[in-house]
């Protein structure tokens, strides 16, 4: 699924190659965190690139898929003559169950806001732009948006130990930070608008109604499918939503919508999918 940045003493992967969700390895991040974390047992090769395959993966690019996840110390492998079955390695099962926590908790709740906003300053130079693109990746992935250069704002302040972390971890120690209501000056909805691109996430949100709220697969693999399609869509709104309080967005939220699609459809969806799951790895068993 998602991934925290990397864990000390551990491996390290890039959120940036993770929000490219239509790539070979993000549906295998989709197919192990749905499938295979639930279940304690290895998977052979073929059940991961027969899935991949009904997504138009080519067998060549998933197991280079294979490969990748298993290099950044995700997977193991396990050969038995000339078949090779994997298996989560410990970091990657920690690694696939934070991330299944966020993806399917994720809309479940609406948070109540005191209308307190942390603000942290931190200031990068432009000659430093791998050190900047990091400073931005991360705090966007903790739900921070940046109305201007160098300032950084959240409604959730309880967010501040995350953000200390993010910049003691990128060595940035003259950063500042501050917790307070909005003032006076200026419109507080202008100053949201200027930190987070709400019409182009509502956007997406109204494309995943469309495309979820018609779906009605037949069972088998066709619920398999979709099952794999609604989470592999859904995954990618914690990387793109901060998460607002109501009062700070616009009046009937599509987010709200399709939090409650995502949510419905997997309780409905799920116990064929992993049927058929479990029936795909014991044809493979049996071979």
């Amino acid at each position: 699924m998602t991934a925290a940045d990397g864990r000390q003493g551990g491996p390290v992967v890039s959120r940036r190659r993770e929000v490219s969700h239509r790539s070979a390895r993000s549906l295998l991040m989709t197919l192990l965190g749905e499938f295979v974390l639930p279940r304690d047992r290895p998977v052979w090769t073929s059940v991961l690139v027969d899935a991949l395959a009904r997504f138009d993966v080519e067998e060549k690019s998933a197991r280079q898929a294979l490969a990748r996840t298993a290099a950044e110390g995700w997977l193991e492998s396990e050969r038995l003559g000339r078949r090779v079955r994997w298996s989560l390695t410990p970091p990657g099962r920690t690694l696939l169950t934070e991330g299944a926590q966020r993806i399917y908790d994720f809309g479940s709740t609406e948070r109540s806001w005191d209308g307190t906003w942390l603000v942290v300053l931190v200031s990068v130079p432009e000659a430093k732009r791998d050190l900047r693109h990091q400073l931005r990746t991360k705090l966007t992935w903790a739900g921070f948006g940046s109305p201007d250069p160098g300032v950084w704002i959240t409604p959730h302040a309880s967010r501040e130990s995350e953000a200390l972390t993010i910049l003691a971890g990128l060595d940035l120690a003259d950063a500042v930070s501050f917790v307070g209501r909005y003032g006076a000056i200026g419109e507080e909805g202008t100053m949201v608008a200027r930190a987070w691109d709400l019409r182009d996430l509502e956007q997406r949100y109204e494309e995943f109604v469309t495309e979820f709220g018609a779906l009605e697969p037949a069972g088998g693999d066709a619920v398999l499918d979709a099952q794999t399609r609604l989470v592999h869509e859904w995954r990618r709104f914690p990387f793109l939503d901060p998460q607002l309080p109501a009062p700070l967005l616009p009046a009937n939220w599509r987010g709200a919508k399709a939090a409650e699609l995502f949510h419905r459809r997997h309780a409905e969806w799920r116990p064929a999918a992993q049927q058929r799951w479990d029936e795909r790895v014991a044809d493979q068993e049996a071979a």
